[in-house]
């Protein structure tokens, strides 16, 4: 066993270097000049040249990498254009909290919907309550967390007035109810998207289970059915939900950004060009600039993404 993890372990240093080198030479192969972008439209050619320096992009392309791989390794990631003078590192803590614990609390409502459902799919197989389970995972695979969070606010923190619609409270200072309280919208949001996918995983998993020599066996010495389905079918089903429960809480700490990324990716879906909102007061927050929204709607009628997307 420990020479397998141990060979495991080695053989992520290649791939972790093949992505390095990629995302790497991704960012460097971006058109623009960030030394140019940082400086805004009104930078003189001297001074470009001078932050250039600055930031050694005047570097080759060899010393740049070795230089960015040294600084990530001692977790070293700069200092934020956006806030002036944060190194981003000390940005990152200060959110990892609550990505965190989010991310977990929506795994554990992802966990608690779709093996239940999942096993009741496969050992209810062609039923009725089939049919509603499928139906329920291909709601959550098709729907965007982003459109059932605005769903959710609008039902139960602006409607009913039951939930908060944003915010955060630390549990470890301001108690775990009140955490609670300002977590459930979106780890509800976020886990139901990923139930819809585990759902099918459980349910396959355990087809594939249920049809096995031993199943039948183990019916045929007249084991009871709930024992056969919860101890024989599903431990054997685990591996496969284990490995959707590693990939969804991955998902979950990545949150907005893979939101983005997927509509990015969608056809006829087009943006509204969108920035920074206040770089010192709401260093983390978006807004479109709805001064563009009619040149936006002309480009998008005509099949076109108005550029740049990120101002």
């Amino acid at each position: 066993m420990k020479k397998y993890v141990l060979k495991r372990l080695l053989s992520l240093i290649p791939t972790i270097f093949i992505v390095s080198v990629v995302i790497f030479l991704l960012v460097h192969l971006t058109p623009g000049d960030p030394a140019a972008a940082m400086l805004g439209e009104d930078a003189t050619a001297a001074e470009i040249a001078a932050l250039h320096t600055q930031l050694g992009l005047d570097d080759p392309l060899v010393v740049q990498y070795f230089r960015w791989v040294g600084n990530c390794l001692r977790i070293d990631f700069g200092t934020s254009t956006a806030v002036v003078n944060k190194p981003v590192s000390e940005m990152i803590a200060s959110h990892f909290q609550p990505t965190i614990l989010l991310a977990i609390y929506s795994q554990l409502i992802t966990i608690l919907i779709a093996i239940p459902c999942g096993m009741l799919a496969a050992k209810k197989r062609g039923t009725i309550a089939d049919y509603f389970v499928s139906v329920l995972s291909m709601l959550g695979i098709s729907l965007p967390s982003f459109l059932m969070g605005l769903g959710m606010v609008l039902l139960f923190a602006v409607n009913l007035r039951v939930l908060p619609a944003a915010g955060y409270k630390n549990p470890f200072t301001d108690g775990f109810l009140p955490f609670l309280r300002y977590m459930t919208l979106p780890a509800v949001s976020l886990g139901f998207i990923h139930a819809g996918y585990m759902m099918r995983m459980t349910k396959a998993s355990m087809l594939e289970v249920l049809g096995s020599d031993y199943i039948k066996m183990a019916r045929s010495k007249g084991v009871r059915e709930w024992k056969i389905v919860t101890k024989h079918t599903f431990r054997n089903a685990l591996l496969t939900v284990i490995t959707v429960v590693g990939q969804g809480f991955i998902s979950a700490l990545a949150g907005a950004a893979e939101n983005i990324g997927r509509l990015l990716a969608r056809k006829h879906y087009y943006f509204v060009p969108f920035g920074q909102d206040d770089a010192v007061k709401k260093p983390t927050s978006m807004v479109a600039d709805f001064a563009m929204i009619p040149q936006a709607m002309t480009e998008a009628l005509a099949g076109r993404q108005i550029q740049p997307i990120l101002l």
